[in-house]
């Protein structure tokens, strides 16, 4: 089975900042939701496990509320909605990897991203399981098994047919500010026998971006130019009013959507507002889900 689903992240908030702000998450999502009319499709919750990487973060890595923990909070405010997360193994070693996935799947938690070292190491290094080798380890277990894609990554059709040969069910795209998914995922059904679950990541830009730069920083890929007109598309964003703001990420969701829906690969759809969710970003969320969704209700 698909996940069909409609997911928003929500990054664990900070430790310093009291057990209280973990509900405050979960009544921003329900009261955003609610006002925008999306309060019964968000389908699932996705909870990113982040770790320190590159002094240069623009916006400082302060300790975060665990995965489990904040799941747990979150699921009774928000009933009928399910979870997704990241979950980093390349420092876990098997059995402290596997008592996790067994605690994550007991919470509630239906799919899981596993990801591997931060960008400044080296594919491969880290003492624990590499994802692509926890794909494999936990295919009984875990029913969705995710990747992260990057369309305009060199080599990126190669490496997710490798692990989808590993046992990847899913890939959740990095977020999306450019139509290179269509061409990236054409290659891809011309070259490889798989159709993996694709989880499509927009993501909502506010004005201050230009001045923090949090979004340019997580897209960034040095030395690859492949990158440069996705930033400064973001750039862009930031730049204008929130109605044509919206409608510049709007026309985006359009060419992505119309260049991939009938390429054979299930589609959903995952929503970021990498500083934080607001009404606007769900205003945004709102009139791209209604050009189209994944939920067979809408």
């Amino acid at each position: 089975m698909t996940l069909a689903t409609i997911a928003v992240e929500l990054v664990p908030p900070n430790v310093e900042d009291g057990p209280e702000r973990m509900l405050d998450e979960a009544h921003k999502v329900r009261t955003h939701a609610a006002t925008v009319g999306l309060d019964a499709r968000i389908g699932h919750i996705m909870i990113p496990g982040l770790i320190e990487e590159d002094d240069d973060r623009p916006v400082v890595m302060k300790p975060k509320r665990d995965v489990l923990e904040f799941w747990t909070a979150l699921a009774p405010e928000l009933p009928g909605t399910l979870g997704l997360c990241t979950q980093v193994s390349a420092f876990l070693p098997e059995p402290e990897l596997t008592a996790r996935v067994d605690s994550l799947l007991a919470a509630g938690i239906e799919g899981i991203i596993f990801v591997g070292v931060p960008r400044t190491m080296q594919d491969g290094e880290g003492s624990g399981v590499p994802p692509t080798d926890a794909l494999a380890l936990y295919a009984p277990s875990v029913e969705h098994r995710g990747v992260i894609v990057i369309p305009t990554r060199d080599s990126e059709v190669g490496r997710l047919n490798f692990k989808c040969n590993q046992g990847a069910t899913f890939g959740m795209t990095q977020l999306l500010y450019s139509d290179a998914m269509v061409g990236f995922l054409r290659d891809f059904a011309d070259q490889t026998p798989h159709r993996p679950e694709i989880l499509l990541s927009f993501g909502f830009v506010p004005k201050f971006e230009n001045r923090v730069g949090l979004i340019n920083w997580l897209i960034q890929d040095p030395g690859n130019a492949a990158v440069a007109p996705e930033q400064e598309f973001v750039r862009r964003l930031a730049d204008t009013e929130p109605a044509t703001r919206k409608g510049l990420l709007l026309d985006l969701y359009k060419r992505v959507i119309d260049g991939v829906h009938d390429l054979g690969f299930p589609l959903s759809v995952h929503l970021e507002a990498p500083y934080g969710v607001s009404e606007p970003a769900f205003e945004t969320f709102a009139a791209l889900l209604e050009y189209w969704s994944p939920d067979p209700t809408a």
